[in-house]
Order: structure tokens, then C-alpha cells, then sequence
């Protein structure tokens, strides 16, 4: 099983679709393996962000990442990236589709309600800067007969 990071960013925060959100990860089958509210700072969004630095909407973003507190994630599943970012939909809100969390949820290119990794290498990546080693737990739900195959898990 893959792990990976989400980010519910503070446009979820401020309108109140943080459970919505997360309840659809819990309904497709993902397990939670890390949760917790944190404030990012300028440094760390520096570092999550550093392929954008140099864009002159960086100083926008970081201060739209900070503007309230983000929910951080670490969704364990098969394929966990891939379905995570199938889910979630294109990054510009208003090209997403309907049925993904920002053609459902999002009017906005910005203020796209989350953040998804890219890749198995992003998300090792990711969920090592914004979680410890002691906050990930490795647990085996009573459902997961009930999600995968037997030859899948």
C-alpha cells in the first residue's frame, strides 16, 4: 500500500468543507494514517513550494496558505496517489470535473481547496516534512475485507 500527503488548505478551512472533504477519502476506503491542524509558515511553504518560488504569485499563495490554519493528511491505500489525485481533479477549480473535490467544491485556480502528491516519491517527501515519524500509524481497519480483494492488499 502507498501512502500519501493532503493538504486541506485554508479555503476549506474558512468555508467549512474540511469534513465534507475527508469524508469522501473515508467513503472511497482510504485509511487514515495522520492527521493533525497545523499554521504553515513562510519557511515551510518555502520548502513545499520551491518549484514556485520564482513565480510572481508566490508571495499571493504564501499568504493565502496562511491565512487560517490547514488540516494535514497522510491517506494510506492501494494506489493511494493516483486515486488521491483522480479524486481531487484538475488543479484550476473551475476546469475541474464535476464529481472530484474541486469541480464539486472550488470556483477558484488558487483557492483550490487542497493539495494532493504527485508522486510516491513526492509524498515520502511531503509527509516527512509535515509529520513526524510518530505521528503516522500503520493500523489494519476491520474494513479493509470489506475494500480490497484478497489478492490486492
Amino acid at each position: 500500500m502507498e501512502t500519501t500527503l493532503v493538504l486541506l488548505k485554508p479555503s476549506t478551512i474558512s468555508r467549512g468543507l474540511s469534513g465534507a472533504v475527508l469524508d469522501r477519502f473515508c467513503k472511497k476506503g482510504l485509511i487514515i494514517a495522520g492527521v493533525k491542524m497545523i499554521q504553515l509558515t513562510p519557511e515551510i511553504l518555502s520548502e513545499h513550494y520551491a518549484h514556485l518560488k520564482d513565480k510572481p504569485f508566490f508571495p499571493i499563495l504564501c499568504e493565502s496558505m496562511m491565512r487560517t490554519p490547514i488540516i494535514a493528511l497522510a491517506l494510506r491505500g492501494v494506489d493511494a496517489v493516483e486515486v488521491v489525485r483522480a479524486m481531487t481533479g484538475v488543479t484550476n477549480c473551475r476546469k475541474a470535473q464535476p464529481g472530484t473535490i474541486r469541480g464539486d467544491f472550488g470556483m477558484s485556480g488558487q483557492e483550490n481547496i487542497i493539495h494532493t502528491s504527485d508522486s510516491v516519491e513526492s509524498a515520502a517527501i511531503e509527509i516527512n516534512r509535515f509529520f513526524k515519524p510518530d505521528e503516522i500509524f500503520d493500523y489494519t481497519p476491520v474494513t479493509l475485507p470489506a475494500i480490497y480483494g484478497q489478492d490486492e492488499i
